[in-house]
This record gives structure tokens, sequence and C-alpha cells, in this order.
């Protein structure tokens, strides 16, 4: 190995790793989940749920990514983490600077990287999950791609990393044609009326319509009028939740902020994949 590889214990949050403990519950057929280092109650599952702790389960996947890829593709890797619900649920971000493609047009260039995202819960709240994606390194708003690309797996201690790897070994190839399909938004033009006639069906909030044609206007001054600047401009909506762009999230009092990110993510990649949006880029 021709970089130096970090070891998972200096990536991973302190608070992340712990052992996973269960107790029975009064109720018959459940039990609760309980963080073994500090005592904490995190969920109650039912009597037949079994789970990896997060330092199995995410060292799994970072010396899989590892493993499989080259040297020069995992060079200079970035590790984020976000966490929910008291660290019961905790997302592994990957990106590879060194997988990047170019995307430009006549106005504007800007860098993509490889993505890829891991998540993980103790608690019942979602199965252990992979995705692959990207980063627009100009102004950091992640991308995952379509509901085809995930690698969903049962939440169990015996997760198997078969199929991921699989994935894995192919997943540049698919990186470089999702920067391909990005290209090719660039330089297609949209007119104003059409995309808020889109976003009007796909929305269906009239608040949401005028926020998200904000964005788009923010975008289109960078990066001209075409699907790549109203494609930024749904990341962005899942980037970020604050004054910058006008979608705060409602504070609910709960630990859930991570999850909620994610969700937008999630539901991005539903946009895109719309009908709607299908008609609008086709035209």
């Amino acid at each position: 190995m021709l970089y130096n590889k970090q070891p998972l214990s200096e990536l991973l949050p302190t608070d992340l790793d712990f052992a996973v403990e269960f107790e029975p519950t009064k109720v018959q057929d459940k039990k609760y989940v309980i963080n073994g280092e500090t005592g904490e109650y995190l969920g109650v599952v039912g009597e037949s749920f079994n789970c990896a702790n997060h330092t199995d389960f995410f060292g799994g996947v970072y010396d899989t990514v590892t493993e499989h890829l080259d040297d020069d593709a995992c060079k200079d890797m970035k590790v984020k983490w976000n966490v929910a619900k008291h660290n019961a649920w905790a997302m592994m971000d990957i990106t590879l600077p060194n997988v990047t493609a170019l995307i430009e047009n006549d106005k504007h260039s800007t860098e993509v990287g490889q993505r890829i995202i891991a998540l993980h819960g103790i608690d019942g709240s979602c199965s252990n999950q992979t995705y692959f994606g990207a980063i627009d390194f100009f102004c950091t708003n992640g991308m995952i791609r379509g509901e085809h690309d995930k690698v969903r797996r049962k939440n169990t201690s015996n997760f198997s990393m078969d199929r991921f790897i699989n994935d894995l070994t192919h997943s540049q190839q698919s990186f470089y044609a999702q920067s391909e399909q990005l290209q090719q938004w660039a330089i297609k033009p949209l007119f104003i009326a059409d995309v808020k006639s889109m976003l009007e069906t796909l929305l269906k909030s009239d608040r949401t319509v005028e926020k998200m044609m904000g964005l788009y206007h923010q975008e289109t001054a960078v990066r001209g009028q075409n699907v790549w600047a109203l494609y930024s401009a749904f990341t962005n909506f899942a980037t970020y939740a604050d004054e910058r762009n006008g979608f705060s999230l409602r504070n609910t009092g709960k630990d859930t902020e991570a999850i909620s990110m994610f969700t937008r993510e999630q539901k991005v990649s539903q946009w895109i994949d719309s009908a709607p949006f299908k008609q609008l880029i086709a035209a």
C-alpha cells in the first residue's frame, strides 16, 4: 500500500465506539437497546432484533473501501460523520478527492468527486445501507444517485459485504457515467417559465416553489440557465438548512437533524427520477 492509511480508530468519533447491550422490557417481545459505555437507553426493538456495533459495521465498510479501491483513489480520502438519536444512528460520509470529473460550460466550471455513504442504526431506525454518489467541490453540495444505486443490508451482526464489494468495484465507472450526465445537464438550456411550471407540479406548495426558484436564480447567476443549475438548487436544499437557502429545519427538540438532512438527499434523488423533471429536461 503506497499511501498512509489511517486506522478507523483514528477516524471514528469516540462517542460511537461502544458495545450495544439489550435488556428486556415489561412489554412482551420487546427489549431496550442500551449504550454499553454510558448505560443510556437508546430505543425499544423487537425481541429478535440484533445488530453489530458502529465500530464493527463502519470498520467493515472502511476496510472494504480501502482494500478494493486502488491507492490513488484512496489517497487523501476525507471522512465526515453525522450522528443522530443520541448516537444510535450514524452516517459515515467518504469523499475521494482524487476521483474527479470536470463539469463545465461557457459560463462556469467545477469539479465533482466520488462519494461513498454508509448508514448504520442500532435502534432499528434504519437498515445497514451504503450509497454511491458525488460531491460538487465548488459549493460542497452532496448528491446521491437513485434507488437503483443503493445497497441495502438487513441490520444484523452477520452483515455480508459480498454485494457491496461487487458494487464498489464498479463504483468509479458509475461515477464517471453520472459525471457525463451532469456534463450534459450543464449545457442543456432551460426557460425560467418551464422550470417554475415543473416545480409547481413537483413540489405542490407555492411557498416551497418560491424558495426553490430563489435558489435556482442564485445558481443560474453562476452556472447559467440550465439543468445543472436546477440540480444544484436541489442539492443546495439537501446540504444546508439555514438562512443561506431559506429551508431551515423545524426545531422539534429531538436529536434527528442529521436524519432529516439525509432524508432531503433521498428526496432530491426522487425528484430527478420523477416524471415532471424527466419531461422538463427532455423537452
